[in-house]
């Protein structure tokens, strides 16, 4: 297969921990032509959306790719397209999804599909699952979000659209900078976020669960926090441990692997702290060499071979 990776500049992804090179070597190592190109490349002429991107030869180390050649290609040439670009999701990123769009519209065969990556706030996205979730607000009031805290007595406020725990505070009601990080939070009022009950089960670990185009990965990776920290964020300095699903766990990713599949969600990463659902990642979910590393399933060989199966469907006559 002729594969394209939607990624960051690549020279700034982590070989030892990013799932997007895990992804590439794995396609390489199956025999795939792997190619990059950055979402601003992207443009369209005569109504085809087309990219300059570059061939890569993958390998192992730290020093893990090299040019082989560059050229300007058509999406829609490509077996599949995968959009790998981290939020956050601003206006260049919605761009990018639409352009993704047209090319899907072209003949493309975009992963996760540019709708979905625009309808499906990874934060708001769980509000589709009331039954798994905890007590949860999402507004703009500062004063109903600290009404919010009267009930509940101790919550976690974030943005929703950022990632790796960027803008995320635990509150509780003697908190003396509460309004201040609510007025900082909400630009004063004028942007919604999310407060959510504490769950201190997040000392155990905030667990991502991966679901690759329908089915659930056997192992979470549970990222533990800091002491004195409330953020399990590989990014914010957690630690990785990973484990089996429990039942419930599994309960709550077999639900969302149906509806991920029926979405065009090809690739999605749950969160869930303690038994309950807490974000729903469709943009760039990673996870896949800690899991690897620790219990030996190949989630990138996992990946690329549903690629494989995805291809085979859509050529099948």
């Amino acid at each position: 297969m002729k594969l394209l990776f939607v990624v960051d500049p690549p020279a700034s992804l982590k070989p030892h921990k990013d799932s997007s090179v895990a992804m590439m070597r794995s396609a390489a190592a199956r025999g795939h032509d792997v190619l990059v190109c950055e979402a601003r490349d992207l443009f369209v002429r005569d109504g085809i959306v087309c990219a300059p991107c570059a061939t890569l030869e993958v390998a192992a180390g730290d020093a893990w790719f090299r040019v082989a050649h560059t050229g300007v290609f058509r999406l829609k040439d490509f077996n599949a397209v995968v959009m790998r670009t981290d939020p956050p999701v601003d206006t260049d990123y919605l761009l990018a999804t639409h352009l993704l769009g047209v090319a899907e519209a072209n003949g493309a065969h975009v992963l996760n599909r540019p709708a979905a990556l625009r309808n499906f706030n990874e934060k708001l996205a769980i509000l589709d699952f009331p039954q798994f979730i905890a007590p949860t607000l999402v507004s703009a009031d500062a004063a109903g979000i600290l009404g919010f805290l009267a009930e509940q007595e101790d919550i976690i406020v974030k943005p929703l659209t950022e990632m790796g725990g960027a803008g995320v505070f635990r509150i509780v009601r003697a908190d003396p900078n509460r309004n201040a990080i609510l007025e900082t939070l909400t630009r004063h009022g004028t942007r919604a976020i999310m407060a959510q009950r504490y769950l201190p089960a997040i000392s155990e670990g905030d667990k991502r669960i991966l679901l690759i185009d329908g089915e659930v990965v056997p192992w979470a990776l549970a990222r533990i926090p800091q002491a004195g920290e409330t953020r399990g964020n590989l990014a914010a300095g957690g630690s990785a441990r990973v484990h089996a699903l429990s039942e419930r766990d599994r309960r709550i990713a077999e639900t969302l692997a149906s509806w991920a599949r029926a979405q065009g969600i090809f690739l999605a990463g749950l969160d869930v702290i303690g038994d309950c659902l807490t974000e729903i990642n469709v943009t760039s979910p990673t996870g896949f060499q800690e899991i690897t590393a620790q219990s030996g399933h190949d989630v990138a060989g996992a990946f690329v071979a549903a690629l494989e199966r995805n291809f085979a469907r859509a050529v099948r006559p």
